[in-house]
């Protein structure tokens, strides 16, 4: 396992991390995603990241009680504040202060420890003032809550701004979460520049296009059982829009190029996030602990730079660069 360092702090994660967002709490059972965190685990992966959102709080709790027992200070616990949980009351969601403080509190209790190394926005609130917000995570900071501050989705403009912001608050926002893939470059133009500026790294989520990059879902037939395609609990949502016979085959096409490099497709996929080297780590999650051995082997591979233009080559226009396709602020009750 390889580690970087996130943003420009001091502060190394490993380069592939685990994320438990359609797993613990509602896919798999629980003594399953035990397996996974332990599997992870001995594979030397370090980096767990959660939100408070994922399964209304219990993935949080699964996790928390799969890492008990383990030296805390080997550990990098990250989560996620924003979006509603609970009854989902009019203060249940969104980034004011009052929901940040209660967040982080509520968030240490079902993770089972004292801090957690990296607190993030889930997305950026446009009905809250963002000094507000800010301030808030300077608290969080000095009370020890959580060691950084990270962000996810969030735009360039909304980046520069809140940076500003933090550094007069005497912290600085180390990181982003946004999705990235070779399938879903969005970030490229805008975000990886100002974040470049910045200091921040990127933290991806779907490095596999919800599977689609792994290669199982083929052109012209029915979803593999048990895939992501066939969960009737948010998974088939979420992946709906790219099972399309058009780019499935485009995808089928990269295999060549994962077999000359001795390479399984999804390591292929996961390989290609980790070449950006503004991509400080690429989120994985599993059903299964042998899926765990399978992705790390994707970590510290070098893809050559023929085969990069190969890939962008072989998906073509299928591959969405244009920046305005960013998750965008919205109103946080939407």
């Amino acid at each position: 396992m390889d580690y970087r360092y996130l943003g420009h702090s001091g502060l190394k994660i490993s380069e592939i991390t685990y994320g438990n967002w359609l797993t613990h709490g509602s896919q798999v059972e629980n003594d399953v995603a035990t397996e996974c965190v332990h599997a992870a685990l001995d594979a030397g992966i370090t980096t767990f990241d959660t939100a408070d959102v994922y399964a209304n709080g219990a993935a949080e709790e699964v996790l928390g009680k799969a890492l008990a027992g383990q030296r805390r200070e080997s550990l990098e616990i990250f989560t996620k504040v924003y979006f509603p949980v609970g009854p989902a009351g009019p203060n249940d969601t969104g980034l004011s202060r009052k929901h940040i403080m209660e967040g982080i509190d509520n968030s240490l209790r079902r993770l089972q420890t004292d801090y957690v190394d990296l607190y993030q926005a889930h997305r950026f609130d446009v009905e809250t003032p963002l000094e507000e917000t800010i301030a808030a995570f300077a608290d969080v900071v000095r009370a020890g809550k959580a060691l950084y501050i990270g962000v996810s989705e969030w735009p360039a403009d909304k980046l520069r701004a809140g940076q500003e912001l933090a550094r007069q608050a005497g912290f600085s926002i180390v990181s982003n979460q946004p999705q990235y893939s070779a399938l879903w470059r969005v970030i490229e133009g805008e975000v990886v520049p100002a974040s470049r500026e910045l200091g921040i790294s990127q933290i991806v989520w779907s490095p596999m296009a919800q599977g689609v990059l792994s290669g199982k879902y083929l052109p012209g037939q029915a979803a593999p059982a048990g895939s992501r395609a066939t969960d009737d609990k948010g998974g088939a949502k979420t992946i709906k829009s790219l099972l399309n016979d058009d780019l499935l085959t485009r995808v089928q096409n990269l295999k060549p190029i994962a077999d000359e490099l001795g390479l399984k497709m999804s390591q292929l996929a996961i390989a290609w996030v980790l070449q950006n080297d503004n991509v400080a780590a690429a989120l994985v999650g599993a059903s299964r602990p042998e899926q765990i051995a399978e992705n790390v082997q994707a970590g510290g591979v070098k893809i050559p730079d023929d085969a990069m233009a190969k890939i962008s080559d072989t998906l073509g226009d299928s591959a969405v660069t244009d920046p305005s396709n960013i998750a965008t602020p919205k109103n946080r009750l939407a």
